[in-house]
């Protein structure tokens, strides 16, 4: 949608977005290239961004999603639901349980890798000569 910024008085050039945001320009542009912040983004004659007052709901969501650990491909799923009209939540809370099952796999992994160093720091001795292992505190199975 091109427009003309002087008959749109509310629509907000990048760098106030940012500004007010306080997410760097750059970061805005690559969001805007992602196709994550149709429709509230316009363009002007010159090609310029004009956003609306509305950008600034959505980078908050992007923003929160991201914390979360949601991907930027993710978090672009969920807003084209939205962006028809529909909610979201059931895609998003799909999202996030699958994102909790990762964490708790990970937890799992590093519980493991947790004791294997405790076992291996634990009947740490240091070698007098080399025997052919580069160290084999770290080369020995612990079973």
């Amino acid at each position: 949608m091109n427009t003309d910024s002087k008959n749109q008085p509310n629509l907000l050039k990048i760098g106030e977005v940012a500004s007010v945001s306080g997410i760097p320009i750059k970061t805005i542009r690559y969001y805007d290239d992602l196709g994550l912040l149709t429709p509230d983004i316009s363009r002007n004659k010159v090609g310029y961004r004009l956003f609306y007052q509305s950008i600034f709901n959505r980078l908050s969501f992007i923003r929160r999603s991201q914390s979360l650990g949601l991907s930027l491909k993710e978090i672009d799923n969920i807003l084209k639901i939205y962006d028809k009209g529909e909610i979201p939540c059931g895609v998003a809370k799909e999202v996030l349980l699958e994102k909790l099952d990762n964490i708790e796999q990970q937890i799992e992994q590093l519980q493991i890798l947790q004791s294997e160093l405790k076992a291996i720091l634990s009947g740490w001795q240091f070698a007098e000569k080399l025997e052919g292992n580069i160290c084999p505190n770290i080369q020995q199975t612990h079973g």
